[in-house]
């Protein structure tokens, strides 16, 4: 919810605020859009059609479209000129916009949008938010080691490339979501601390994975913590992203058994007619501040550089993922006046802008103070607090979802951000950041940490390889 240093990657149309993030808190300042992903691309054309593939429009991460996107009006206008059937868009990539004897529905420009799975990074970090996510943990069954890791992960590279594609996973495949198309799918994967005793690549441990200082703002769940293997899995259909899961959890067969498991979700991509940065479930503009691709220091703060860094060679290309699952107490953050919720923010509600005046990008002026003396931004203001320019620097690429699991017993939402963000040193992005939210930050009281966990998530699996193939047969 930080209001600084986080990058984000909004949903498209859609996007991803800071307001309950920077290093797990939940604020509202946000971020703004950054470039698109590099690796995401329209599906090939159906291999009958005669005529060439069509590009298919891409939403950034935040900002204006990227260049050559295009709009779906004009896309089906095209298609209607050239004679190209919209379900010939993604139909060579995979089963799901293949023809059948049932007339498989045509694929929109959402359905038929593909992330590539091989690449410098992996996919789903600098990926656009998508509408439904889910956060995986494994731990190593018993008796499992190097020998079962390497295989497992060998399973889930191929699984997650076919996928990605819009294929279908195995010849057993379920069908769930035959008719989908890729739809923006991401498989990312990571290791946690445990991960390098069980497999016995202790001496291939970063520094960086060391375990997170407490909190005290803390109320962490174990069960829900941590774990040996962490899958975050992206799409803009909720079905595409059920199927991957089950996929991934299918081919973990018995070299790992599921430690916890979380559901998120983000505004639909298209929702409103130009891209926006995203609200979170207190309403606040959520990410205007994340950092983005076209930053000149975007690589070397959010990614682990191939030489001159304290990490092992394996994890070039790589980030670190603090993830957390931030509890918003919605009950009493909504007993608050609209001028105390923006008060404990440091932004207007409405507009995302700061306090001190402007729009949404906006810098805030932290000295500026009213007719009576006192700071405009109050002091303690989540906005104020995870600046960067209050924090050393430190920042990180926030990419979260909501999540809503319910009504607990008490009668209350069990509701909030399943905070995940992005760094090349988490000692230097997440933990300074979060300290001084745990010294004083005004929307602490609205908000609980119920579950963290921190993962070294290695670089993209180049063609022919899968990922963390680099560290288990180095």
């Amino acid at each position: 919810m930080a209001d600084q240093s986080t990058p984000e990657a909004p949903a498209p149309g859609a996007g991803s605020a800071d307001a309950t993030g920077a290093a797990g808190a939940t604020g509202a300042a946000g971020t703004a859009g950054t470039a698109g992903p590099a690796g995401a691309k329209s599906a090939p054309g159906s291999a009958g059609s005669t005529s060439s593939p069509k590009e298919v429009p891409r939403v950034p991460l935040q900002g204006a479209p990227s260049e050559g996107a295009i709009s779906r009006r004009r896309l089906l206008g095209t298609a209607g000129a050239t004679g190209l059937a919209l379900g010939a868009v993604g139909g060579a990539a995979g089963y799901a916009a293949a023809p059948s004897d049932d007339k498989t529905a045509p694929l929109s420009s959402v359905g038929a949008d593909q992330v590539m799975f091989h690449g410098k990074h992996q996919p789903g970090i600098t990926t656009a938010l998508q509408a439904s996510g889910h956060l995986v943990a494994f731990d190593l069954a018993a008796g499992a080691g190097r020998k079962e890791a390497s295989a497992l992960l060998r399973r889930w590279s191929e699984t997650a490339r076919r996928l990605m594609a819009g294929e279908a996973s195995t010849q057993d495949d379920t069908d769930v979501a035959r008719d989908a198309g890729p739809s923006s799918l991401t498989v990312t994967f990571g290791f946690g601390y445990g991960f390098f005793a069980r497999t016995g690549l202790e001496k291939q441990r970063p520094d960086s994975l060391d375990p997170l200082p407490d909190f005290s703002s803390d109320h962490l769940d174990k069960a829900r913590s941590d774990g040996d293997l962490w899958v975050q899995i992206g799409a803009n259909d909720a079905l595409v992203a059920f199927h991957a899961l089950r996929a991934i959890q299918k081919d973990a067969g018995s070299a790992a058994r599921v430690r916890w498991q979380m559901n998120g979700f983000n505004r639909s991509p298209g929702a409103t007619g130009r891209p926006m940065t995203a609200r979170n479930l207190m309403g606040q503009i959520d990410g205007t501040r994340n950092p983005k691709p076209t930053d000149k220091d975007f690589d070397q703060r959010i990614f682990v550089p191939a030489s001159g860094s304290g990490d092992p060679t394996w994890m070039a290309g790589g980030s670190y993922a603090v993830v957390r699952r931030i509890r918003m107490l919605l009950d009493d953050w909504e007993k608050l006046s609209l001028r105390d919720q923006e008060d404990v923010i440091g932004r207007k509600k409405s507009t995302g802008a700061p306090l001190t005046g402007g729009s949404e990008t906006t810098e805030p002026d932290l000295e500026k103070t009213g007719s009576d003396g006192r700071l405009i931004i109050p002091i303690n203001a989540h906005a104020r607090i995870t600046r960067p320019d209050q924090n050393g620097g430190a920042a990180m690429l926030r990419r979260p979802f909501s999540f809503h699991d319910g009504i607990d017993t008490d009668g209350m939402p069990d509701a909030g951000l399943l905070f995940v963000c992005w760094q090349a040193d988490p000692l230097r992005g997440f933990v300074p950041v979060q300290r001084k939210l745990d010294r004083g930050d005004a929307l602490s009281k609205f908000v609980r940490h119920e579950s963290s966990g921190l993962f070294a998530v290695p670089g993209g699996a180049a063609e022919g390889e899968y990922v963390g193939q680099r560290l288990l047969e180095g």
